[in-house]
């Protein structure tokens, strides 16, 4: 995608088409996972240094999932406070059963 994004509506479509592989999502909700925990862990038991593991625990798989299943860049690199957001979302939707039929809208179909 060459001309860049101006709207989150256009954004998140995009978003889930660059998430196709189901490999690539798993990956995503295991770093996204492991980061709410660390969080929760750093609040928890007040240890700000829990914060960066968060960082490298929830971008970790998903860079490897983009780099060597997806093999494309993560959005995160153009976009990443519109990635940041979508990454939870992605993970919400999964957990409350709407990904399929989000991954659908956006042209995504099961493989």
């Amino acid at each position: 995608m060459s001309e860049r994004i101006t709207s989150y509506q256009e954004f998140w479509p995009y978003y889930l088409r660059e998430h196709s592989k189901p490999a690539c999502r798993k990956l995503h909700f295991f770093g996204t996972t492991l980061a709410i925990f660390s969080l929760i862990a750093a609040l928890w038991l007040q240890w700000p240094w829990l914060i960066l593991l968060a960082l490298v625990a929830g971008y970790g798989p998903a860079w490897v999932a983009h780099f060597f299943i997806e093999h494309n860049r993560p959005a995160t690199f153009k976009y990443p406070f519109w990635s940041l957001y979508s990454d939870f979302r992605m993970y919400f939707c999964w957990l409350g059963g709407k990904l399929p039929a989000e991954l659908r809208k956006a042209g995504v179909t099961a493989t």
